[in-house]
C-alpha cells in the first residue's frame, strides 16, 4: 500500500511539474508578440532577399529597445523557403499553425506571393509584400508595399518614349520566366500600343530563373536595334541572373546611349557584385533610390549602416547599401506596428482595419500612406541613371505620391473591377 502511495504521489508531482512548466511555457509565448519573416536565405532569390529579412530584424530590435509593442517584445521567426515556391505555402502554414506569428513580413518574385496567398487567406493571416508586382490581385490578408504597375512599369517606358528618356519607338520587353514579367509585358505591350507602337517594333524574349548565359540574347538586341527606330530595353529580369545580364551587356559595349535599359528589378544590391562603369547611364525605375538626399533618408541609412557593422552582415558591413524593397520592407513593418498599437491587438480583422490611411514618414522623402481601401501604398515613383560607384543619379520623378491601380486599365478584363479586395461572405 505505502509502495502504492508512494507511486501515486511521484506520478502526481511528475503531472503537476509537467502542468506547471505547460503553464511556464504559455505564459513565456504570449510574453512576446511573434513576427515571421519569409524571405529567401538561399537560392537564385537569395541576393535579393537577404537584405531584407536583415532589415526586418533591425526593425524589430529599434522596436523592442523601446519597449516593444503593446507592452510586449516582438520575437522574430526567421525560416529560409530557398528560393523554392511550393516551399513558401509549407513554411506560411508552420509560421501561422505552429509557431502561432502575428504577421508574416515576406517573399519578393510573385510566384512565391501566389504560393503563400491561399494559405494566408485560409488561415486569416497578415502578409505584408514589399517588392514592386505586375498587379491584378488584391487580398484582405495582404499589404502590398512594393509598387503597383502605374507606380513603376507605365512612367519608366513613358519617360523612355519622352525627349529627356531618348524617344524610344521600339522596345525589347526582356524577363525571367514567371507571371510577374508576363504579365507586366502584357501591361505594357497593351500600352505601347495605345500609344502607336506596332507589334513589328516590340520584342519579347524570357530566360528561366537561375539563367547566366545571355551572350546570344544581348546579339539579338543588337541586331533588333540595328533594323533603324531607336530601340530601349525594359528588363524584369530577377534574381542573381542580373549579375550575368549586366556583364554581358559590358562585354559587347552596348552603351546606354545606343540601346538603354530600364530595370525594374535591379538596384543598388544587385549591382554589387558587377563592374557598373561600362553600366552609366542605364536606368532602374523604382519608389527610393540610397542616393536621394533628405534627413530622413540620412537617418535611415545610418541606422543600417551601424546595425550591418554591429551583426557583421557580409558585404553590407564594408559597404552598407540601402535599396528600394528595404525602404518598403521598414514602410510596411512600422505601419504594422503603428496599426497594432491603434487596433490595442495583433488580431489580423483588428490590425487590417487599423491599417487603412496608415502614414509613415519614409526615407524617399515623403509621408507614405496606405490606401484606405486598396491595401497599397500611395508613393513617388523615381528613374534614375547607373553611375560608375553603382548608386544612381535620379533623372525624373513625379511630382508627388502616386496612387496605385492593382487593377490596370490597359486590361480590358478589368473594367468594372472593385478598388478594394473582395471579402467573401461568412457562412
Amino acid at each position: 500500500m505505502a509502495t502504492a502511495n508512494r507511486r501515486s504521489f511521484v506520478l502526481q508531482t511528475v503531472a503537476a511539474a509537467a502542468f506547471a512548466a505547460a503553464g511556464l511555457g504559455s505564459a513565456h509565448a504570449a510574453d512576446t508578440i511573434k513576427v515571421g519573416v519569409l524571405h529567401s536565405l538561399s537560392g537564385t532569390m537569395a541576393i535579393s532577399e537577404t537584405v531584407l529579412k536583415d532589415t526586418i530584424l533591425m526593425a524589430i530590435d529599434k522596436v523592442n529597445a523601446k519597449g516593444g509593442v503593446l507592452g510586449k517584445k516582438l520575437e522574430p521567426v526567421v525560416v529560409d523557403p530557398a528560393s523554392n515556391w511550393p516551399l513558401f505555402a509549407e513554411k506560411t502554414r508552420q509560421l501561422i499553425g505552429k509557431d502561432k506569428v502575428s504577421v508574416i513580413f515576406g517573399c519578393w518574385t510573385s510566384v512565391s506571393r501566389k504560393s503563400v496567398l491561399p494559405v494566408v487567406e485560409e488561415l486569416n493571416g497578415l502578409l505584408f509584400y514589399p517588392v514592386q508586382y505586375e498587379g491584378e490581385e488584391l487580398s484582405k490578408n495582404v499589404f502590398y508595399t512594393g509598387a503597383a504597375p502605374n507606380q513603376q512599369a507605365i512612367p519608366a517606358v513613358e519617360y523612355l518614349m519622352s525627349k529627356d528618356g531618348g524617344g524610344a519607338k521600339r522596345f525589347v520587353l526582356l524577363g525571367t520566366d514567371y507571371v510577374y514579367p508576363r504579365t507586366t509585358n502584357k501591361i505594357l505591350r497593351a500600352f505601347l500600343k495605345s500609344k502607336g507602337i506596332a507589334d513589328a517594333d516590340i520584342l519579347e524574349e524570357y530566360t528561366p530563373f537561375g539563367h547566366s548565359d545571355y551572350q546570344s540574347i544581348i546579339a539579338k538586341i543588337k541586331k533588333f536595334a540595328a533594323e533603324g527606330k531607336k530601340t530601349a530595353v525594359v528588363s524584369t529580369i530577377n534574381g542573381d541572373s542580373n549579375v550575368p545580364f549586366y556583364k554581358e551587356l559590358g562585354n559587347q559595349g552596348l552603351k546606354a546611349t545606343d540601346v538603354p535599359v530600364v530595370a525594374f528589378s535591379v538596384g543598388e544590391e544587385e549591382l554589387r557584385g558587377v563592374d557598373t562603369k561600362p553600366l552609366v547611364g542605364h536606368l532602374a525605375a523604382w519608389n527610393y533610390f540610397m542616393s536621394i538626399k533628405n534627413p530622413t533618408n540620412a537617418e535611415f541609412i545610418k541606422k543600417w549602416s551601424a546595425y550591418a557593422k554591429a551583426k557583421n552582415i557580409p558585404g553590407h558591413k564594408d559597404k552598407p547599401l540601402t535599396n528600394d524593397p528595404m525602404e518598403a520592407s521598414y514602410i510596411g513593418f512600422n505601419m504594422w506596428v503603428q496599426a497594432v498599437e491603434k487596433a490595442k491587438s495583433t488580431d489580423t480583422d483588428k490590425v487590417i482595419a487599423a491599417m487603412a490611411g496608415q502614414t509613415f514618414k519614409a526615407p524617399s522623402g515623403i509621408v507614405s500612406k496606405m490606401d484606405e481601401k486598396n491595401h497599397h501604398l500611395h508613393k513617388s515613383v523615381f528613374i534614375g541613371e547607373v553611375k560608375a560607384d553603382g548608386q544612381f543619379n535620379v533623372v525624373w520623378k513625379t511630382p508627388g505620391p502616386v496612387k496605385a491601380q492593382p487593377w490596370s486599365p490597359y486590361i480590358p478584363e478589368n473594367k468594372g473591377k472593385k478598388d478594394e479586395p473582395v471579402v467573401a461572405a461568412k457562412p
